[in-house]
């Protein structure tokens, strides 16, 4: 099952990156996505149940609104902070702690954090804690940091991946 899985997602894929209903490309993309499927599908440990469960589908949605919020607002803090003219930053690397168990919903983590300007992931740890460089560190108390950084995406990708 998770072989057709993979099959059936790489053949999307390729889909959504040529964007062409041509025989030529779909039969390129069906002979691409096989011989990966035969080569990869060892890496690709993920339930295949998971993949199809529409709630799952529905909270990526929100994840993606979610990020895209942070997003923009952290552009805008952080092009206020390079504008203002005392450029009130108090950068740190802060240790955060993650409960996610899934090397994916670690990354995914891990990228958003990294993504969202003013925030980068130095390294993530096996234990589920996170090194993190902060342009503005607002807060002491590492149970807030966590609750700043970690828990507006953690939630959301909780029940995405896992």
């Amino acid at each position: 099952m998770k072989h057709l899985t993979l099959f059936i997602t790489l053949v999307i894929l390729w889909l959504l990156l040529t964007w062409s209903l041509a025989v030529e490309q779909i039969v390129v993309g069906v002979v691409c996505a096989f011989l990966l499927t035969l080569f990869l599908a060892r890496l690709y440990r993920e339930s295949s149940t998971k993949v199809f469960n529409p709630l799952r589908w529905w909270w990526f949605l929100v994840y993606v609104v979610n990020f895209i919020y942070y997003c923009v607002k952290a552009n805008f803090d952080v092009a206020y902070r390079v504008l203002h003219p005392d450029l009130p930053i108090r950068p740190a690397i802060i240790k955060v702690h993650t409960n996610l168990k899934t090397d994916m919903a670690r990354t995914f983590l891990a990228n958003s954090i990294t993504l969202t300007p003013g925030t980068l992931t130095v390294d993530i740890l096996q234990d589920g804690d996170l090194f993190i460089h902060w342009i503005n560190v607002t807060t002491s108390d590492p149970q807030q940091q966590n609750e700043i950084i970690v828990k507006r995406f953690e939630t959301i990708l909780r029940r995405v991946f896992e």
